[in-house]
């Protein structure tokens, strides 16, 4: 991904990516608290705290730029999104919001919840 594409990926509202996960999640038959417990694992935020980032409007960059705790075992999440490899990453931000992604894909294609974080 150019720098470019990079830049308007970080602007991104997280309100917006969230709301389209938990869409994405429900199709699927799973839950907002899932998505919630997916997202809080792995960047340290309560939902309480999902719910101001919501609620601030803040983009993808700040969402990450304030993460409580990103989870130490977030590179374990191993495999292919959007095409790209993300062992392969080398933006630090731009792999925390693949491996969002990817945490959210897992959980909507069905797998259990102790495999999606990595237990």
């Amino acid at each position: 991904m150019n720098n470019k594409s990079s830049q308007r990926v970080f602007g991104y509202s997280f309100a917006s990516i969230y709301s389209l996960y938990i869409q994405k999640a429900e199709r699927k038959n799973r839950t907002k608290q899932e998505v919630e417990q997916v997202i809080c694992w792995l960047t340290g935020y309560d939902r309480a705290g999902l719910q101001q980032q919501v609620d601030q409007g803040n983009d993808l960059a700040i969402f990450f730029a304030r993460a409580p705790s990103l989870h130490p075992n977030r590179a374990q999440i191993k495999g292919v999104i959007c095409g790209v490899r993300l062992e392969e990453i080398e933006d630090p931000l731009m792999q925390n919001i693949r491996y969002m992604d990817k945490l959210v894909d897992e959980l909507a294609k069905g797998r259990p919840m102790e495999k999606i974080l990595r237990q």
